[in-house]
């Protein structure tokens, strides 16, 4: 999942050179946070893929699908954003 959401950051994140992403866990009751910031403030959207020849497009689809809960809050900083998912045992979400 970290993978999607870092791959997100630099493939979507139109931000201006020399802006870094940056991943940060955080251990939450018996879940794991994983948060990655970036620049940009436009937001992830969930792009449901019809075709299964398509190689992209899914991976939000799967750290929906992995995670217990997900989402996108802005950057206390006020730039950017931070996208972040929650990770915890089976069943406990």
């Amino acid at each position: 999942m970290l993978s999607e959401l870092v791959t997100n950051a630099v493939v979507h994140a139109r931000v201006p050179k020399g802006r870094r992403i940056a991943i940060r866990f955080e251990l939450v009751c018996d879940h794991l946070r994983m948060e990655v910031h970036d620049a940009s403030s436009e937001r992830p959207v969930i792009r449901r893929s019809t075709c299964a020849d398509h190689v992209s497009g899914r991976g939000l689809c799967l750290v929906e699908a992995l995670s217990a809960e997900w989402g996108c809050t802005p950057r206390p900083e006020g730039i950017g954003k931070i996208v972040w998912a929650l990770v915890g045992p089976e069943g406990g979400a």
